[in-house]
């Protein structure tokens, strides 16, 4: 892998003729309100549009096309639990190529489906991607198939290349472009690009703080890898040796971003510009939130690179976006257990125009007196101004309330 050499402009702009027709070129917009949020002139390009809601159509098609006859006669394997699988199936089955994806045992079943769904044949091997990933490598060797690289490959790499080629026409004067980095093949490929047309231009790269694998690389640093993000398309423990190369030598920065920003760039662009974009398509905007200063004033693209989230996640995800807010609340709050005192804290809420949505009774697993009850209120209002109203309202009638928090 090591000494694999890295694509070349040309051969990026190779790719777009090859893929030309077959990968939508999808929009590549300035979102006027993100623009004002952050201070910068901010530029989306909607990747969550592709056919599997993925710019990994781009590489997989690339790679998937430069096959001889008789390669696309054996067939193709890959180790994927996500987009690159379904990249890969899709346009295998266009192409008329078997395919056969390797996933470990513990996959979503919607996922499995998806994948199935375009005609691959799923293995379900091991406990995590790199069980996945050696299975997938057994059966290339034992049955004579392609492996399908999700990333350190040049043909995935100059497939990825052709999102910078787009943007870059659409918008020619951007000074920065903001990419996630998983395993890299994204951020090489439009590094790549990008250095070539403008040599001027900035390439940020953003990592999940829970896995910041290319930074430690790149820097020689140590930051402890794993945990639960909501970025698990870039929740990668092994970048690529190619990128890692192409990167340590093109991209200018490597930032790491929280869970707690990456949820609010997911709420965004639903609230905002009405599209639905996984945690990992969502980091790069995550990174202009977490530091809008950095931006300020500048001409900023960044991808969004993926759509393909849960719904009961992405519920969960706009749920506590509206608690940070202040416009959802959940109140803890002291009173007497006697007829009429639900009925006088309900009328505060009334009076201050706050919806309750669930009430929860707590008589015996608390620290308060046998008499007293505790009451949890889940409740919504138009703004935090009225939630807090309504506090101060029930502490100056004597109720002891208090606000649960996320952080």
């Amino acid at each position: 892998m090591s000494e694999q050499i890295p694509p070349t402009l040309g051969d990026i702009h190779a790719a777009a003729r090859r893929i030309d027709g077959a990968v939508i070129r999808t929009p590549t917009l300035n979102s006027i309100s993100l623009s004002k949020l952050i201070g910068a002139e901010v530029w989306l390009k909607f990747e969550n549009l592709q056919m599997t809601a993925a710019y990994k159509e781009r590489g997989a098609l690339n790679k998937l096309l430069q096959l001889d006859s008789a390669q696309r006669a054996r067939g193709v394997v890959a180790a994927s639990a996500g987009n690159h699988a379904q990249a890969v199936a899709y346009h295998g089955l266009r192409l008329g190529i078997p395919v056969t994806i390797v996933m470990p045992e513990a996959t979503p079943s919607v996922k499995v489906t998806q994948t199935e769904s375009h005609g691959a044949k799923v293995v379900l091997t091991g406990t995590n991607f790199e069980d996945a990933y050696a299975h997938a490598r057994l059966l290339e060797a034992e049955h004579d198939l392609v492996f399908v690289h999700p990333f350190d490959d040049p043909q995935i790499i100059a497939g990825q290349g052709t999102i910078a080629l787009e943007m870059l026409a659409e918008a020619p004067d951007l000074e920065m472009l903001i990419v996630p980095i998983g395993g890299g093949g994204l951020i090489s490929g439009i590094a790549i690009a990008a250095k070539a047309m403008k040599p001027d231009i900035e390439i940020i790269g953003v990592e999940a703080e829970l896995y910041p694998s290319m930074k430690n690389k790149v820097t020689g640093g140590a930051r402890p890898i794993g945990g639960d993000t909501l970025a698990e398309g870039i929740a990668v423990k092994e970048p690529g040796e190619l990128t890692q190369r192409i990167i340590g030598e093109l991209v200018d920065d490597i930032r790491l971003v929280s869970e707690t920003h990456l949820e609010q760039a997911v709420a965004l662009l639903v609230s905002v510009e009405k599209s639905v974009v996984e945690g990992a398509g969502a980091a790069g905007l995550a990174a202009m939130l977490a530091e809008p200063e950095r931006y300020k004033g500048r001409k900023v693209g960044t991808i969004l690179c993926g759509g393909n989230i849960d719904t009961h996640l992405l519920a969960n995800v706009l749920i506590r976006d509206l608690v940070r807010s202040g416009r959802i609340a959940r109140l803890r709050i002291a009173l007497l257990d006697r007829p009429g005192s639900l009925s006088a804290l309900a009328i505060k809420f009334h009076e201050c125009g706050v919806n309750i949505i669930e009430v929860h009774h707590h008589r015996i697993f608390t620290t308060l007196p046998a008499k007293d009850t505790l009451i949890e209120v889940e409740c919504e209002a138009r703004d935090a101004a009225a939630i807090e109203r309504l506090v101060k309202s029930l502490e100056e009638a004597g109720f002891k309330v208090e606000r649960a928090s996320l952080d």
